[in-house]
């Protein structure tokens, strides 16, 4: 039986991978499935962005080195990664020019590699499953608007969020500018938005499957999670 370790970026992240996606995936043979916060996260809020990919590079190669039968995996927001300079991340400038089924896995390909040079030969890819939201968490929160406003105390705001939900062909093509973000559109209809408190709660009331249904590019990184354990 394999570990995962899922590389996150934040607090919301680390909250959803240990209360929804760990119970779902021990089903699957993992005898462990458990976050870890990219660097020290919990203080980043204070200064904004994600670290360079240097240094998110060099915690993953680390893990991988001292635990080779775990797999590794990312969770991180397309929307913050950096794009440009000494922090920029692999594929992220090369993606930000194309159409959005592309994006996340061109990244995706690119850390793939970057990993996979880091390690050296015989690395198994098998054990590094790179993963990159589209555009951000928050857009699985489109699933299912209803949950949402359930899932925050909200009810009477469903409808909001399903107006905004209907603009796109699916709620991971809600755009990434600074305005328009899936995270920026709720803070216009919730000023008190507090992100790692509401934004689980409403993924737990809104549960996986509705996601997976809505979100083709989170469920095709679940379903690589759930066959690499064999």
């Amino acid at each position: 039986m394999k570990r995962l370790l899922v590389h996150v970026e934040g607090e919301t992240e680390e909250s959803f991978v240990n209360e929804l996606l760990a119970p779902h995936l021990q089903r699957y043979d993992y005898s462990r499935v458990s976050a870890r916060l990219i660097g020290n996260a919990r203080q980043r809020h204070r200064r904004g962005g994600i670290r360079a990919w240097s240094a998110v590079r060099k915690e993953i190669v680390s893990h991988l080195k001292d635990d080779p039968e775990s797999i590794a995996t990312t969770m991180v927001d397309y929307y913050g990664l950096p794009q440009t300079g000494s922090k920029a991340w692999p594929g992220r400038s090369e993606a930000s020019r194309m159409a959005f089924p592309q994006k996340g896995e061109t990244v995706e390909v690119a850390l793939s590699i970057d990993v996979g040079q880091a390690m050296g030969d015989g690395f198994d890819q098998r054990h590094f499953i790179p993963y990159v939201m589209v555009h951000e968490f928050e857009a699985l929160l489109f699933s299912d608007c209803e949950g949402f406003g359930r899932g925050i105390g909200r009810t009477n705001l469903s409808t909001q969020f399903q107006r905004i939900r209907d603009e796109f062909a699916n709620p991971e093509e809600i755009d990434d500018s600074p305005e328009t973000a899936p995270s920026k559109r709720i803070q216009g209809i919730v000023p008190q938005y507090q992100k790692p408190l509401m934004g689980n709660l409403a993924a737990l009331e809104i549960g996986l499957p509705s996601m997976r249904s809505a979100c083709r590019h989170f469920d095709d990184w679940l379903k690589r999670l759930e066959t690499a354990s064999t």
